[in-house]
């Protein structure tokens, strides 16, 4: 009498299908031309708004500089809830704008290739796609941040800027900023979700939310009511106001818990989404 012996196969775990979807989802970051002409363009645009841009001086009668400090073009000088001047804007927060971009271009790929019908139809879960898309382009923007540093302070050194700062401070701003990056990858991840059918929608959003024109306008409206500013940062701009040239660990535990806080509401709101509708 044969003996049958019946194999049984346990589907992965969390930490096993997250890592299979990582591993492919770095591959595809890593071999596509999208993510380095992105780190070019973060290392390019802060460098030609410190050497090129000019703006009046208070009298008007002449043009100056829009920095007069080389890490001005990194961080603001102060936390900033309304925005009195674009220098004030120009900083690493840029990285924020045109990395929303490379994440509608990278996840929209997902649809327009089937890679996702494809992903869907087979094992992979639902919240394994959305948390492996936010810690994938998370990253990104973090490389971005990276590329960006290395060109506005290139830049503002040859323009021949002042280079006074607080080190400590300044380093805080950056961690600072890096670590929003979770944070801002989970809402564009949320947002590319949200409009996965129409690409040019998805651009258009990332763009909006990254520009900071939510923030902008509502703190206007507040400040016409004389009420306090500085809690719209928490939720309405990620905290990367709180990134500043007098940053302390204060700010930084700011930005980490704003961070984490936002990939934890969009990476669930983005998966509820992907297993109420069709996502094809």
């Amino acid at each position: 009498m044969e003996t049958v012996r019946e194999l049984k196969f346990e589907s992965p775990g969390f930490i096993q299908r997250l890592k299979g979807m990582l591993g492919v989802d770095f591959y595809r970051l890593f071999h596509t031309p999208l993510f380095y002409i992105f780190l070019v363009i973060s290392a390019i645009i802060p460098a030609m708004v410190s050497g090129m841009t000019m703006m009046p001086d208070p009298s008007g009668n002449t043009m100056e500089p829009l920095y007069s400090n080389v890490w001005q073009i990194i961080a603001a000088s102060e936390p900033l809830y309304v925005i009195k001047s674009i220098a004030d804007y120009a900083n690493m927060n840029m990285v924020f704008i045109f990395g929303g971009i490379m994440v509608s271009i990278f996840i929209g790929h997902d649809y327009k290739s089937g890679y996702v019908k494809q992903l869907f139809t087979t094992h992979a879960k639902k919240q394994d796609y959305m948390m492996s898309k936010s810690l994938v382009c998370a990253f990104a923007m973090a490389c971005m941040c990276v590329s960006y540093f290395i060109g506005g302070t290139v830049a503002g050194l040859l323009v021949g800027y002042e280079t006074d700062v607080n080190v400590g401070s300044l380093l805080i701003a950056i961690l600072g900023k890096i670590i929003m990056s979770l944070g801002w990858a989970s809402l564009y991840t949320f947002l590319n979700v949200i409009f996965r059918r129409y690409f040019g929608i998805s651009i258009a959003s990332s763009f909006f939310f990254g520009t900071g024109i939510l923030i902008i306008g509502a703190a206007a409206v507040v400040e016409n009511l004389a009420l306090p500013t500085s809690f719209l940062n928490i939720f309405l701009y990620g905290a990367s106001v709180n990134a500043c040239l007098v940053s302390n660990i204060g700010s930084l535990l700011i930005c980490i818990a704003v961070s984490v806080v936002w990939a934890l509401i969009y990476n669930l709101l983005g998966t509820r989404i992907l297993y109420k509708s069709d996502v094809y």
